[in-house]
């Protein structure tokens, strides 16, 4: 049996740029990333003002998003995953937005 494993040479990022239909991440070795932002509900519903308020996390190999409480590591934009989350916990989030409890 032959098994194959993908080796990922991660490197720190250095920007981040969300726009309506995009993640952009450039990252220290010269590379970037670009993914639809469709992949991260949270960032799909944010306001712009939300998009723009990251900040990085594990020594630069990881962005947080504190108001969406939304993580995306370098390892999970280079191997192509979009969230994780589930629908009944992406639900739950966004009823929680419309209607916040007092």
């Amino acid at each position: 049996m032959v098994t194959s494993t993908i080796e990922l040479n991660l490197s720190a990022v250095e920007h981040v740029t969300v726009t309506s239909d995009a993640l952009a991440v450039d990252l220290s070795d010269g590379r970037s990333i670009t993914v639809p932002l469709a992949w991260y509900p949270r960032l799909m519903h944010a306001t712009e003002s939300e998009r723009q308020n990251w900040r990085l996390i594990g020594k630069g190999y990881g962005i947080h998003w504190e108001k969406l409480d939304e993580d995306i590591s370098v390892e999970g934009l280079l191997l192509g995953k979009p969230s994780g989350e589930s629908q009944t916990s992406f639900k739950k989030w966004l009823l929680n937005r419309a209607y916040p409890s007092v």
